[in-house]
């Protein structure tokens, strides 16, 4: 089964708010026959999309393929949180690294947070970008660990934009019973993720990027030029990009055994008016500590915008809201029986370290995906950084692609169930607050 057609009618978005409030774009025509160029990039989210744009603006010939539409997949229908630093936190990467290789990965991320507001006002991309993200904590010691996450940010990487929240700053926020502190980061950022793609589309297209959207590639014969064959035609290319993220399927063998897609669940509820006070005081993002995050924010018309609960196979359950009302419930109880409008879900990627996963697959092919739930500025980052290692310039590239990444254990038959295993364990230590 292709993920790709498990869940969605092709060709169209998900009926998700962000489609509601979407600024579309005419369709891109279907590839038929064959065409040349000298780089197709397979996938046409925040990685394919920028790949696309910075190549086309440094006058490479692009040919940008995606088997829906522009942002169709997790691009379209995430959180919408830029977050400072890696998927994987400081501390993590330099016991895993050692702090000079964890120094640059931070430097990398500070200028992939860079990259997406300079994209945004350089295409005057109208995705309601607000800056501010919250973490935070069930218990104090979570809470501590937040907190000595952002002195350490402050005394080792000079990163001084993190308020640190008490248990009363944390309440004044966000008037949750489930939290008891936390931080705020006014260096990230959460913005609308769909007009976000879209705007890289028109930005790409302007530039000169062939973008041919429901054009679905099914097989990638490699050699010192390489064929794309899609459904209806075929791009012969001497360069490949591969930015399927969780839709990858079985286009290369190796991405695919570090790669897992997995899915995850947002839900809108109606306008909450005034009553919106009781959930955010401050237009910010929030995420929380739990192993399954929580996160959520309001949108300009004042709902809430929850994310919540994971499943690990091909198919999407049949009441998304249901499954996504427990958690928001947990953290808002005044909203149990809040109207929800809109329940849609989506499928992201994961690799075991939760750090990107980039790689050169052959002498004339690049792939980045595995972004873990930290895409919207790394993914974008990564296709910039594919583009300048295609020119010449790979030191970033290069740095990201020493990450370790393991293969998951079992293979594809049997990883799932496994991740479902140790994700059911980590959400009943949530639930008992272990």
């Amino acid at each position: 089964m292709n993920l790709l057609f498990s869940n969605d009618r092709k060709g169209a978005y998900p009926d998700s708010w962000y489609r509601a409030t979407a600024h579309l774009l005419e369709r891109f025509e279907p590839l038929r026959g064959e065409t040349r160029a000298d780089v197709c990039i397979v996938g046409a989210g925040y990685t394919g999309l920028s790949a696309a744009l910075h190549l086309a603006e440094a006058g490479v010939d692009v040919v940008l393929v995606e088997a829906h539409r522009v942002g169709f997949g997790a691009s379209g229908r995430n959180g919408g949180q830029l977050g400072s630093g890696q998927r994987m936190d400081q501390g993590g990467l330099e016991a895993l690294m050692g702090r000079d290789e964890a120094g640059k990965l931070w430097a990398l991320a500070e200028d992939a947070k860079a990259l997406v507001k300079d994209l945004i006002w350089l295409h005057g991309i109208d995705c309601d970008l607000k800056p501010g993200v919250a973490e935070t904590g069930s218990t104090a010691s979570e809470v501590r660990d937040l907190h000595a996450h952002a002195t350490h940010l402050q005394d080792h990487y000079g990163y001084d934009q993190i308020e640190l929240l008490d248990h009363e700053a944390c309440h004044a926020l966000c008037p949750s019973p489930d939290y008891v502190g936390g931080v705020v980061d006014w260096g990230a950022a959460h913005l609308h993720p769909l007009n976000f793609a879209l705007g890289l589309a028109r930005a790409a297209a302007a530039a000169g990027v062939r973008i041919y959207e429901q054009t679905h590639v099914h097989h990638i014969k490699e050699s010192a030029e390489i064929t794309v064959r899609t459904d209806r035609g075929r791009v012969v290319a001497s360069q490949v990009i591969l930015a399927c993220n969780g839709y990858l399927g079985g286009l290369n063998r190796k991405v695919a055994a570090r790669v897992m897609p997995i899915n995850n669940f947002i839900a809108a509820t109606e306008p909450l008016g005034d009553d919106a006070a009781l959930v955010l005081t401050k237009d910010v993002a929030v995420a929380d500590s739990k192993f399954v995050v929580n996160y959520f924010r309001l949108s300009a018309d004042k709902r809430l915008l929850f994310g919540g609960g994971e499943s690990y196979g091909y198919r999407f359950p049949g009441d998304i809201a249901g499954l996504v009302r427990k958690p928001m419930a947990r953290v808002f109880p005044h909203l149990r029986d809040v109207k929800i409008d809109y329940a849609w879900g989506g499928t992201l990627a994961i690799t075991m370290k939760r750090m990107p996963y980039l790689a050169r697959l052959g002498p004339n092919i690049l792939s980045a995906s595995g972004y873990s739930g930290h895409g919207v500025g790394t993914a974008t980052h990564a296709g910039q950084l594919m583009a300048l290692a295609l020119k010449g310039q790979a030191d970033g590239f290069d740095t990201m692609a020493r990450v370790p990444a393991p293969s998951f254990p079992g293979g594809a038959m049997i990883r799932s169930p496994l991740l479902m295993l140790a994700m059911s364990w980590y959400a009943m230590r949530d639930r008992l607050g272990i």
